[in-house]
C-alpha cells in the first residue's frame, strides 16, 4: 500500500474515531472548568481556565477515596476469581472426557439467558439470610460464580480446544498428570484468552451498578458506580462539575488496563471460535 493510500486511510479512521472521542474529552476538559463553563453554546475544547476544585470536593463530600478502594479491590478480586474457576472448568469441558460433558456444558451456558434482575431478589433473601446485606460479599460472589464466570468459561473452553492434542500426549510420556499439564503447559498457552477474560471481567465488576444499590447501603461501603449518583445538591440537582471529575477519575483504570491488556484481549476473542 503506498503512503498516500496509508495517510487517507489513517485520516479516515480518525475522523471516524472523533463522535466517540469527543464525550470523554468533553467529560475530562470540563471538570476543569468553572461550572458556569460547562454547558456553554459552542462548547469549547479547551478550558478557558482550569480549576481543580471538584477533583477537591469530590473527597471532601464523600469518602471517595474508600469508595474508590471498594471498587479496585473487588474487580480485582472477581477478576481473579474468575479467571480461576473459568479456566480450570474450561478446560476440563475441553480436555476431559466425561459422561454428560456436552449437556452438563449446555446447562451452564443457559446461565448467559437469564438476566440479573430476575435472580436479584431471590440472591437478596439469600444473603440476607447469611448476614451478607451490606457487604462487599455478594458482589464478589456473585460475578465468579454467576453468568460472567459463564461467558469465561465459555471463552477458556473454545482456546483449549484449539490446542493441538500433541502437546498433553508429550507431556503425558514425560510423566506429567492432567493436573500438572494444565498448570505447566495448558494455562501458559492460554495468556490471550486469560487477557481477554480479564479485561471483560474487570469491565464488567468495575461498572457495576445493579447489585450495589441492592446490597449496599452505607456510604462507607459504596462502590463508585453508586457513589457518582451520591454528588447532589441540597434540592436533588446534580453538581455537575463534581460529577464529572468523579467520573473522570473513575475511567481512568478502565483506561490503563485496556490499554495494556488490548493486544491480549483481540487475540483471545479471536481464538474463541477457531474449534467447537
Amino acid at each position: 500500500m503506498s503512503r498516500r493510500a496509508k495517510t487517507a486511510i489513517y485520516g479516515v479512521l480518525c475522523l471516524l474515531a472523533l463522535p466517540f472521542l469527543f464525550p470523554t474529552w468533553w467529560m475530562v476538559t470540563s471538570s476543569v472548568k468553572p461550572i458556569n463553563d460547562i454547558f456553554a453554546f459552542p462548547p469549547s475544547l479547551l478550558p478557558s481556565e482550569f480549576s481543580f476544585d471538584a477533583y477537591r470536593k469530590a473527597f471532601e463530600l464523600q469518602p471517595f477515596a474508600q469508595q474508590y478502594f471498594n471498587s479496585m479491590y473487588i474487580a480485582v478480586l472477581v477478576t481473579v476469581g474468575t479467571l480461576a474457576v473459568s479456566a480450570m472448568a474450561g478446560y476440563a469441558f475441553a480436555r476431559i472426557r466425561f459422561p454428560g460433558a456436552n449437556v452438563l456444558f449446555v446447562v451452564i451456558l443457559t446461565g448467559l439467558l437469564i438476566p440479573s434482575e430476575v435472580t436479584i431478589v431471590p440472591l437478596f433473601k439469600m444473603f440476607d439470610a447469611w448476614g451478607m446485606v451490606d457487604t462487599h460479599w455478594p458482589l464478589i460472589l456473585v460475578p465468579i460464580l454467576g453468568a460472567p464466570s459463564v461467558l469465561a468459561t465459555f471463552i477458556m473452553r473454545q482456546f483449549f480446544l484449539a490446542l493441538p492434542g500433541e502437546l498433553e500426549e508429550a507431556a503425558r510420556v514425560d510423566g506429567l498428570g492432567r493436573f500438572a499439564i494444565f498448570r505447566l503447559i495448558a494455562l501458559p498457552l492460554a495468556r490471550p484468552a486469560l487477557g481477554a477474560v480479564a479485561i471483560f471481567t474487570f469491565l464488567h465488576s468495575w461498572n457495576l451498578y445493579l447489585e450495589p444499590i441492592v446490597f449496599l447501603s452505607s456510604s462507607e461501603m459504596f462502590t463508585l458506580p453508586q457513589a457518582l449518583t451520591q454528588f447532589v445538591d441540597a434540592y436533588g440537582g446534580p453538581m455537575w462539575d463534581i460529577q464529572l471529575s468523579a467520573a473522570s477519575m473513575t475511567a481512568l483504570p478502565v483506561l490503563v488496563v485496556f490499554v495494556i491488556a488490548q493486544r491480549q484481549f483481540i487475540e483471545g476473542l479471536a481464538h474463541t471460535g477457531l474449534k467447537g
